[in-house]
Order: C-alpha cells, then sequence, then structure tokens
C-alpha cells in the first residue's frame, strides 16, 4: 500500500503549482522553487504565529507532493487513481468484466472488448495490473475489470 492511499484525497500536482504534463523535471523545479520559499528557516523573524504554522504546514504538503510526483513508481499509480477518480465522476459502471473475459491482441499486448455502441474498452497488459474501470474509446460507457481468483 502506498503512502498516499492514508491521505486525505490532494491534488498533489496544484500543490506543486503544476499541470498533470509536467516532466518529473519541470515539477521538480516548482518544487525547489516552493519548498526554499516556504521553508522554515526561511521565515522572517517578525512574521506572525500563526503565519508561521501555515507555512510549515505548506512546507510539509509540497515535500508529500514531491515524494509522490518526484518518484517514476508512485507519480504512475497516482496518476492512475487521478484517471479512475474521473472515470467514476464521469458516469456509472456499465458492467463488470472479468479479464479473462476479454480478448488478447498480441500486435499490441492489449486486452479488448466491444462496448454495446460499436466502440471498444482496451487496456494494454500492464495497466490491467492496476486499473479497475476502463472507459469505452467512443461512448460515455465503463466496465469494472475484475480479476479471478
Amino acid at each position: 500500500m502506498m503512502a498516499f492511499e492514508q491521505i486525505p484525497k490532494k491534488d498533489w500536482y496544484s500543490i506543486l503549482g503544476a499541470d498533470p504534463s509536467a516532466s518529473v523535471s519541470d515539477l521538480k523545479q516548482k518544487y525547489q522553487k516552493l519548498i526554499l520559499m516556504y521553508h522554515p528557516d526561511k521565515q522572517s523573524a517578525d512574521v506572525p504565529a500563526g503565519t508561521v504554522e501555515e507555512c510549515i504546514q505548506k512546507f510539509i504538503e509540497i515535500d508529500q507532493a514531491w515524494k509522490i510526483l518526484g518518484n517514476e513508481e508512485t507519480k504512475k499509480e497516482y496518476d492512475l487513481q487521478r484517471h479512475e477518480e474521473d472515470l467514476r465522476n464521469m458516469g456509472p459502471v456499465d458492467a463488470q468484466v472479468y479479464l479473462e473475459e476479454m480478448c488478447w491482441n498480441k500486435d499490441d499486448h492489449s486486452f479488448s472488448l466491444s462496448c454495446r455502441c460499436g466502440g471498444k474498452y482496451s487496456v494494454s497488459k500492464d495497466e490491467a495490473e492496476e486499473v479497475t474501470l476502463i472507459s469505452c474509446d467512443t461512448c460515455s460507457l465503463i466496465i469494472e475489470l475484475l480479476h479471478y481468483g
């Protein structure tokens, strides 16, 4: 279980003031700029105590955001969770489908299933291990991906 699953849902990208499509090096630049700005040692001695507390909290949030987004593995997992959350907000789950019931395409190493609209649900072999919701490529229907046993 990853560390950010324990933390209430936060938009780590907005904490760093970054776009989800930003590269890790762009994220690092934003992190470094913000971490210096909010570092407790950089705060003026004549600022009210409440402001210092806010800066410390912001500093901690920025550090947490970087711990998730600065690591390729945790960033990928976080991005998948964000994508699933977006899908959940898009609409209801149309069906539950076992991965083993989907068609395997050896050319592009993906699983696919025809949608009732004529479109298709598709997921790569790697993604199939991590995602649970897949949207149709032409309509708004969503399926929940299940695994045997």
